[in-house]
């Protein structure tokens, strides 16, 4: 199973054919139009299922099944955590629970990751799955962790791994938090400000079947948007 996460960076439709070179199975795409939006060149291969989540048609998450899993949403979502989603993923093989996140800023806070920490808390027993998988845009990395604030990035990640979820690109490339050596967005696409902030994590049964983890390059995506895929391969 592959599994892609790419903040497309709005008009999925016109950049759908550039990430589906890379064979997907599934891909989180925060920042993507809305369905009645998502009009396809002919050429270009449409997704076999799609969820999609927003309050503007022009830019919400959309999460599209390229194989045989069909998505739906969770009887307990919460509107409250904004775009951190827990759907139901599943084909004749597998069901597993993917949270699919575009986080974003509360009214009340600069912090991005108060969203993902509240809803990780509130998901905590859907998040004791066997079968665990948090993708998307975190919009939060440890390096702008701030002292005495309880939804840092790093807190988030310990929180996770206590559940033994954990990030399949740290595991597969063996980088501490805050100090990767491939960013997943570059500001402004300007190469001088690159960071990571882009994730796929993993409960223990995908972890042990994690076969690769890439990320897309800058000379070849930069046209299309600032953030790079996440990519993540796992053994069937």
């Amino acid at each position: 199973m592959k599994l892609i996460t790419w903040n497309c960076n709005m008009a999925f439709r016109k950049k759908a054919e550039f990430i589906l070179t890379e064979n997907p199975d599934i891909i989180v795409v925060p920042e993507s139009e809305s369905p009645e939006k998502l009009k396809f060149k002919e050429n270009v291969t449409k997704p076999n299922d799609i969820f999609w989540y927003g309050d503007n048609p022009n830019k919400g998450i959309g999460i599209y099944s390229y194989s045989d899993f069909k998505i739906s949403i969770s009887d307990i979502h919460n509107p409250d955590y904004r775009y951190v989603i827990p759907l139901n993923v599943k084909n004749k093989d597998i069901e597993f629970v993917l949270l699919a996140i575009w986080c974003q800023k509360p009214t009340d806070s600069d912090n991005y990751g108060t969203h993902t920490w509240n809803a990780i808390h509130y998901y905590s027993d859907l998040l004791n799955s066997e079968k665990v998988i948090i993708a998307g845009d975190f919009n939060s990395s440890s390096i702008w962790d701030k002292k005495n604030r309880e939804a840092n990035h790093s807190n988030i990640v310990n929180k996770l791994k206590e559940k033994g979820i954990e990030s399949s690109y740290h595991l597969f490339y063996n980088e501490e938090q805050g100090k990767e050596s491939k960013a997943t967005l570059f500001m402004h696409r300007k190469i001088e400000r690159p960071y990571h902030i882009d994730f796929c994590f993993t409960s223990n049964y995908f972890t042990s079947r994690l076969k690769n983890v890439s990320v897309g390059e800058y000379e070849t995506l930069t046209k299309l948007s600032d953030h790079k895929p996440v990519i993540c391969e796992f053994e069937e």
